[in-house]
């Protein structure tokens, strides 16, 4: 029986080496009923390799023709569509529009885009009247990891937050780590690395609220993951379960 017990004694002990604590598992253990804070919607910055969708109008619609490109008679998917009829923006940063040429839209919003081409169109005495509508056709982001279905998605949001992205996936597995959710980014030419914690609100006045295009999320697996996968976790928690066997097979060999 002392036997038995100890083994059973021990079996406790290594589930709770294992164990997470439930404000690890919760998102946004602090939110509060009525907790409202002020946020401001973000703008998404297009950069090389984005396809813009623009579409031009005028006063005289047929004389807008020329200024977009045909859609031919293909009968496609709706995305597919959109990028075929979409402008790709180089690596130096511009578009290549009909009649007016190359147009240079890095850097710039898709409302600055707008204005920018209808101000062209004025100043040259083209349209009478433009009306300009920019959007980015090919917005991706790419979520890795602890999640249910990781992959690429691709969304024509404006604002996308990262509630959602994860959505998009499926969610966390029990096995994510929610404290840590990295977020890599590139901004002007530079790679960014942001980390927020789901357990908490603060993150939501963070830049990370709203996804970028071409972001990358990626969920780390926890310790019981690391450990399942034969990979040795942390040495504390290693150290802590040998010498919890080690106890308990010395006082096996004494009865």
């Amino acid at each position: 029986m002392k036997r038995l017990l100890i083994l059973q004694t021990i079996g406790v002990l290594l589930l709770l080496t294992s164990c997470v604590s439930k404000k690890e598992i919760i998102y946004l253990n602090d939110l509060k009923a009525n907790d409202n804070s002020n946020f401001q919607w973000s703008d998404v910055i297009i950069q090389a390799n984005d396809i813009l969708s623009v579409k031009i109008t005028a006063e005289d619609f047929e004389l807008a023709i020329p200024y977009n490109l045909s859609s031919g008679q293909q009968q496609l998917p709706q995305g597919e569509q959109l990028l075929l009829q979409g402008y790709l923006v180089s690596n130096a940063g511009k578009v290549n529009l009909p009649v007016l040429g190359e147009v240079e839209v890095i850097g710039l919003t898709h409302a600055q885009v707008e204005v920018k081409i209808q101000e062209e169109l004025k100043q040259k005495g083209l349209l009478k009247n433009p009306i300009v509508i920019c959007r980015i056709v090919n917005a991706k982001v790419t979520i890795l990891g602890e999640v249910r279905s990781p992959g690429t998605f691709v969304f024509y949001e404006n604002n996308l937050t990262i509630l959602q992205a994860l959505g998009l996936a499926g969610d966390l597995t029990i096995n994510g780590v929610r404290k840590t959710i990295k977020i890599i980014r590139i901004e002007k030419d530079q790679q960014i690395v942001g980390e927020i914690d789901l357990t908490q609100k603060d993150w939501m006045n963070s830049p990370y609220y709203f996804i970028k295009p071409n972001d990358v999320i990626v969920v780390d697996p926890n310790a019981a993951r690391v450990k399942s996968a034969g990979i040795i976790g942390s040495p504390g928690a290693l150290l802590g379960t040998l010498s919890v066997i080690l106890s308990s097979f010395l006082i096996i060999r004494s009865l």
